[in-house]
């Protein structure tokens, strides 16, 4: 990893500040282990002109279906930047923004919430999306709207399968339940064996299409040391989701603990070259990192 180059204090010192925030740690910059701490190294100093066109959850569906199909794409109702007033469809649909994260809210079928979902879409437009958290591939995606059908049988919203992809492979796929409601999380590998602690009683299945979920992620994440493939199991053929280069900014907490190394050795593995750095003796320097990122940054 190279060293951190000169660049404005402010971000640099929020990322130090947040990162002490919500992992009890020092955050490296110059010396990344942890797949949390390339995450902030990503948003602060990451600029691959491709991330903006497959972050927009508009513009990624022609890439999609050029990669691995046109079925693996959710179909697009309505796009604008501003709501009409009337929806477009009588059933229950999902209104989203195309160039934001968590922003989504679902249309009842007797439209009986559509001037509060027309609301927050205009808060929604009021703004850039990843500002505050220096996300920088938002910043270029162009801010809209959309509307697509809803998947699966509402109310009930779709298992979130989300598919860690380094150098080209899937490694881990995170499985999220019950997103409006008591949401929670857990972790496998691609051979589905489990990488969290504290499973729920009884059994979390892999999905049906698991194998074309993990053949379809590393097509479309090809060329990329890491991003993250969302993906629901919608019947035949998966759903694409989102591609996702800042999982959670890189703030949230991997269960168990280690796996943040362990996806942190990965992401900085390069299959063509020699193991990287032992992480243990890296992180033994990463006391002295803050003082070194904001030594020679200018006033």
């Amino acid at each position: 990893m190279t060293a951190v180059p000169a660049t404005r204090w402010a971000p640099v010192l929020r990322l130090h500040l947040l990162y002490l925030a919500r992992h009890r740690r020092l955050l490296s910059l110059s010396r990344p282990i942890r797949f949390t701490e390339l995450v902030q190294h990503r948003k602060l100093f990451g600029r691959d002109p491709r991330l903006p066109g497959l972050i927009d959850k508009l513009a990624v569906k022609s890439f999609v279906a050029e990669k691995v199909g046109s079925a693996w794409v959710t179909p697009t109702l309505w796009s604008g930047s501003e709501l009409p007033a009337a929806p477009p469809s009588t059933k229950t649909c999902v209104v989203k923004s195309r160039h934001g994260c968590n922003q989504m809210a679902v249309l009842a079928p007797d439209a009986a919430n559509w001037n509060d979902i027309r609301h927050r879409a205009r808060f929604w437009m009021k703004r850039a999306y990843g500002g505050w958290l220096d996300e920088w591939g938002y910043r270029h995606v162009p801010r809209g709207l959309l509307i697509e059908p809803f998947i699966g049988t509402p109310p009930v919203l779709p298992v979130d399968y989300k598919l860690f992809v380094f150098h080209g492979r899937v490694e881990a796929i995170q499985v999220h339940l019950d997103r409006a409601g008591n949401h929670r999380w857990w972790l496998f590998d691609r051979a589905w064996k489990p990488l969290s602690h504290r499973l729920p009683a009884g059994t979390i299945r892999p999905p049906k299409t698991l194998a074309q979920m993990i053949e379809g992620a590393e097509i479309l994440a090809a060329g990329f040391d890491f991003v993250r493939i969302d993906l629901y199991d919608a019947g035949t053929v998966p759903r694409f989701g989102e591609m996702t280069f800042y999982p959670g900014s890189g703030l949230y907490r991997l269960d168990p603990p280690d796996l943040d190394l362990k996806f942190g050795d990965l992401w900085r593995a390069d299959p063509s070259l020699s193991p990287p750095p032992d992480s243990h003796a890296c992180h033994a320097a990463a006391a002295t990192d803050l003082a070194h990122d904001l030594r020679e940054v200018p006033a």
